[in-house]
């Protein structure tokens, strides 16, 4: 098989067998796509061939071809198109969508993604779906990055990033049972419509509220109970 795939076991929410998280199993089939967050073929054209489906991310995939022939797939960034070429480079480079370069080398102010958090680390920082980071600060020793979650950190000038901002999948509704099947999510059954065996508001003759303060099926207070030790 390709270098660029990989097949992973299904657990299905089991540990040795036993259920330890519950609604899961009964998946489709799923192949992992391995991306390379580290983009370290600098300085070779990489045409992109096509975008494809990830049923591991919430994002899709772009497919990029090299120039020495090696194939890679990436995070699709916004506004790339198919049989346009992108780059990475540590040196300076027309700062488009989906060229990698160095933080050093981007503008204050810039919308990048992929980002990481040490040289050479591979990127850790605004990988999701719709999500950016932005170039608000550097100098001659750090720069200052605004994350997704509006937390600014501060990195060193020669960590990677990714111009743009990824690509936004709109998520599309369930239109049947079945297409939650397909993604491995089972069916979700109130306590009080079960018997008494499997839940401990389970039971009681015709419908009942369960006769006692809601709870877990191993008998957890579920609402106002501070679990924090």
């Amino acid at each position: 098989m390709n270098n660029n795939f990989l097949h992973i076991k299904k657990h299905s929410g089991r540990s040795h067998g036993k259920i330890s998280v519950r609604h899961k199993g009964g998946s489709h089939k799923k192949i992992y796509i391995k991306v390379d967050f580290f983009r370290k073929k600098n300085d070779i054209l990489a045409k992109i061939v096509k975008f494809v489906y990830d049923p591991y991310r919430n994002v899709k995939l772009a497919l990029l071809n090299y120039n020495d022939g090696e194939k890679k797939y990436i995070i699709k960034t916004n506004e790339i198109k198919i049989n346009s070429y992108i780059i990475s480079s540590k040196n300076n480079i027309n700062l488009i969508n989906g060229n990698n370069t160095l933080l050093k080398n981007i503008n204050i102010g810039s919308t990048i993604n992929c980002i990481e958090k040490f040289p050479n680390s591979g990127a850790i920082f605004a990988r999701s779906s719709g999500v950016c980071g932005q170039l608000l600060f550097k100098n001659n020793n750090f720069a200052i990055i605004k994350l997704p979650s509006s937390k600014k950190i501060k990195l060193s000038l020669n960590c990677k990033a990714t111009i743009g901002k990824i690509f936004n999948e709109n998520r599309k509704k369930y239109y049947k049972a079945g297409q939650k099947r397909w993604k491995g999510i089972r069916p979700t059954v109130r306590g009080v419509a079960m018997n008494p065996v499997d839940h401990p508001l389970g039971g009681g003759e015709g419908k009942t509220s369960g006769g006692r303060h809601p709870c877990s099926p191993f008998g957890q207070k579920s609402k106002g109970l501070k679990t924090k030790k």
